[in-house]
Parts: structure tokens; sequence; C-alpha cells
């Protein structure tokens, strides 16, 4: 029995579709959790825990999803299974640069070289999460169902620039800022919080991971609405 990562392939193919395209020296970086909160057979002293991370180009996103569908008892936590029901696959869809990416991690080979324990690949990744390449969409997140996500006021604030994403607890409100400044010239970077906030109860909001449509988290599958 292997995992089921991949819960609704058009879902999923539909995003990759719509994510930028990529220029020469970017990938999408994605990572693989267990979370407490999922799952109340996860005992756990934190609610995440890290399972794999990539990068990918756009065309191999689903590939490279589709390898972590492997047999249960290979995603451990201590002595035990990763349960099903506490997965939930990241993405961060403004891209990463490889050159800045390498950049710092020449920077911090220097420092690593006097350490005794770590681990080069995982410093690696962890360069490349850090080293956005552009800001194609600020990402608002909203933790609460609780809500009604008025279209008609974001259309009316923002223009066509946004995409709602639901979620297992919530939602993400992904907005294009180059298109909603372009509809409201009194927009500019300095109040994008303020003006979804006022509105919107925010949780966070910047450069975020975000939950993949079309695969599980914690039993759920997350999509554009």
């Amino acid at each position: 029995m292997n995992y089921q990562i991949i819960t609704d392939l058009k879902l999923l193919t539909d995003f990759v579709e719509w994510l930028p395209d990529l220029q020469e020296t970017e990938k999408y970086y994605l990572s693989l959790f267990a979370r407490k909160k999922y799952c109340t057979d996860l005992v756990k002293s934190s609610d995440k825990t890290q399972l794999k991370r990539f990068v990918s180009t756009k065309e191999r996103i689903i590939e490279k999803i589709s390898q972590l569908e492997i047999p249960i008892d290979r995603f451990n936590l201590g002595d035990s299974p990763a349960p099903q029901q506490s997965l939930v696959v990241y993405i961060t869809v403004n891209p990463r640069c490889m050159q800045k990416a390498t950049k710092m991690m020449g920077k911090m080979c220097w420092d690593l070289m006097e350490s005794k324990n770590f681990n080069i690949h995982a410093e690696a990744l962890s360069c490349i999460q850090k080293s956005k390449s552009r800001t194609c969409f600020v990402d608002f997140d909203i933790d609460t169902k609780d809500i009604d996500m008025n279209k008609e006021w974001l259309n009316q604030n923002i223009g066509e620039s946004y995409k709602i994403l639901e979620t297992r607890g919530g939602y993400h409100l992904l907005i294009n800022p180059k298109m909603a400044s372009e509809f409201r010239q009194e927009f500019d970077s300095k109040n994008w919080y303020k003006v979804i906030s006022d509105k919107y109860p925010v949780d966070q909001t910047g450069d975020q991971l975000l939950p993949v449509p079309g695969t599980s988290q914690g039993g759920f599958t997350p999509r554009f609405i």
C-alpha cells in the first residue's frame, strides 16, 4: 500500500499550467510535511515535520510529486510510519533563483567549514527556499472558513488580479501586485496589507508556502474557487 499524494490530477494539472513560466535561472521549490494538527495519531512535540523537499522545473512538477507516492512505511517519524492523514505538499508559487541561492551557499560554505556535523544537501535546499527570484504573487493566508470570500468586493477593488485557494482550514488569497496596481493606481506595495486585512482576518502575508491544489492536505484537496 502506497501513500496517496495526488488526489485530483485535473486540479493539479490546471494548477501547474496556471503557474508562471520559469526563466532560465529559476526553479520551483516544493516540500512534503507531516502535520500534527491534521492527525491526532501523530505524537510529535512540534506541528510540522519535513519529510522531503526538492526543486523542479514547471514541466516536471507532477512527475516529481508522483514520486512521493511510495510505500507507506518509507516516510518515518521516529519508529513509526508517517500517517497518510498527516501529509501535505507545499510549493513556493514565486519562483526561486538558482543564481541567488548559489551565491548564498558560497558565503555559507566558509561558516560550514568550522562545523563538525552538517548536511550540505539540506543547506543548499535552505538557500534555494530563501532565494526568491521575483514577486509574481502576494499571498494572504486567511486561517478560517467562517467568512464569505466576497468576490464582488475583490473585483471592485483589485479587478481580476487575484486567485482564491480553498484549503483545509481556510483560504489563501493570491494577488498579482502588478495587475492590482494597474487596476487601482492609488494602491502601492506599502498599503497592500492594510487594504486586505481591513476586509479579511489575515493570519500571515507575503512570500509563503502554499498547499498544492489537487494533492492531499490532511485528507482535504485544496482547490481554486
